[in-house]
């Protein structure tokens, strides 16, 4: 074959590859579909349920990653004494949990520094009604915040 006739002959299969190789690429992207495998975050056992302690004060457990997340990122509790603990599963990510402020009520209780693998518990009182906005401040930029309800 001569060298313009291959040159021709091998465009062709070239662009066709190209777009082949795109159409690949691009589907691997879209969709918003986790790929097979793909480990999702595992949420611990109890993690988000609000229980009563043989003290009366209420539990909860929030979890957070290296997601920007709070799971749960909303709870409902009743007037009185609350229990928080925050469980940092994150392999990189350090944050924290601080109420912003905003609802009926302050609540200076906080976490200042949660390390990967670390948790903490707070403990405080609520009265008034209504929501607590409450946020990691490292990542409130990105989205991490969540709200307390406290039931009336």
């Amino acid at each position: 074959m001569p060298p313009t006739a291959r040159r021709l002959a091998a465009g062709p299969r070239k662009r066709a590859a190209a777009a082949s190789l795109a159409i690949v690429v691009l589907a691997g992207c879209g969709g918003g579909e986790e790929a097979p495998g793909a480990a999702a975050p595992s949420t611990a056992d109890g993690v988000g349920e609000v229980t009563t302690a043989p003290d009366g004060a209420q539990e909860i457990t929030l979890q957070t990653q290296d997601d920007y997340v709070f799971v749960p990122d909303r709870f409902t509790v009743a007037p009185g004494t609350v229990r928080l603990t925050v469980v940092n599963v994150a392999e990189e990510m350090t944050h924290n949990l601080e109420f912003s402020g905003g609802g009926p009520e302050e609540i200076s209780e906080g976490i200042s520094l949660l390390a990967p693998g670390e948790e903490k518990t707070i403990e405080f009182e609520v009265s008034a009604p209504g929501d607590q906005p409450f946020e990691c401040t490292f990542h409130v930029q990105l989205g991490q915040v969540g709200t307390m309800t406290v039931s009336g």
